[in-house]
């Protein structure tokens, strides 16, 4: 019995890590675009399923896996964003974050509208990862879960890593703490944050294409997430690329563990609780500072 529940308290465990790691691809690039510009960005969350939307005609069309489609479609999503930057988001920078919300909200309804034009409200999916994966013969892992869990992991990962070590990544570090001293020393600030969009672009996609086989989605469906990702990044810490990441590693545990000891339906509700919780306890978030106008 003891053998048995352990079993089941470590398969929700690693289900929750596995579903927190596709909440942190979408909200550790939307706390980056808030970190470097003070942007509010409404629309990630349309930005993500044009992701699973690119996905799907690949799919439907070329009949190309999901992972071949993440490949091809990272350097189309990041030009995209880059170009979003240059056009709109740029406008706003600077400015009361009041502007970037109403701009980007503005460009989330026109996404979500030209989608229902163009796909219809009916909802798509991609099941091309069917079976399990069994870890230790007692633990069942659903193997769309598992494959996008770990990919989204390794980009999440690879993000980190180029923020961290590469030239360009330790610029939008420079932009994120003091642009006018980055603009002094010779960073051409402008340019970095068209590169921070399209790199935030392009995790928004790659999650929305890890999801299309786990769950169905319609151009509809962004709300969902993005009020969550919201909820993460307060608890997370406004423009802490890792805390956005813990803030939803603990998001996606405690709601396998309310699913799995509570019920379903309580799971949706978690990140509200843990939101109130956090600003109770430590009102910047986990990892956050406190920003001065």
């Amino acid at each position: 019995m003891e053998l048995l529940e352990l079993s089941f308290v470590t398969q929700l465990l690693i289900s929750g890590v596995l579903a927190g790691a596709l909440y942190g691809l979408i909200a550790c690039g939307l706390n980056l675009v808030f970190g470097v510009m003070r942007v509010i960005n409404v629309a990630h969350a349309e930005l993500m399923l044009i992701g699973a939307y690119l996905a799907y005609v690949l799919y439907t069309f070329f009949d190309l896996h999901p992972l071949v489609s993440l490949i091809l479609a990272i350097p189309i999503l990041f030009g995209l964003g880059w170009f979003l930057q240059r056009l709109l988001i740029e406008r706003v920078v600077g400015q009361h974050e009041l502007s970037s919300l109403i701009l980007t909200y503005g460009l989330s309804i026109v996404l979500m509208n030209l989608g229902l034009i163009i796909f219809s409200a009916d909802f798509k999916s991609i099941p091309v990862l069917q079976g399990s994966i069994i870890v230790f013969d007692s633990i069942i892992i659903p193997k769309p879960r598992g494959v996008a869990g770990l990919v989204t992991i390794v980009i999440t990962l690879g993000v980190y890593l180029f923020l961290k070590e590469t030239r360009s990544g330790k610029a939008i570090r420079a932009v994120s703490e003091h642009p006018h001293v980055a603009a002094i020393c010779g960073i051409d600030v402008v340019r970095t944050r068209m590169l921070t969009f399209g790199i935030s672009t392009a995790m928004a996609g790659a999650a929305g294409i890890m999801l299309t086989s786990i769950y169905s989605f319609s151009p509809e469906t962004g709300a969902d997430f993005i009020l969550k990702c919201f909820a993460i990044i307060i608890i997370g810490g406004m423009g802490s690329f890792t805390g956005a990441f813990v803030g939803s590693i603990l998001l996606g545990v405690s709601e396998a563990f309310v699913a799995g000891f509570v019920a379903t339906q309580w799971s949706e509700v978690v990140a509200y609780i843990l939101l109130v919780i956090v600003l109770l306890i430590r009102p910047t978030g986990l990892r956050g500072i406190a920003y001065a106008r």
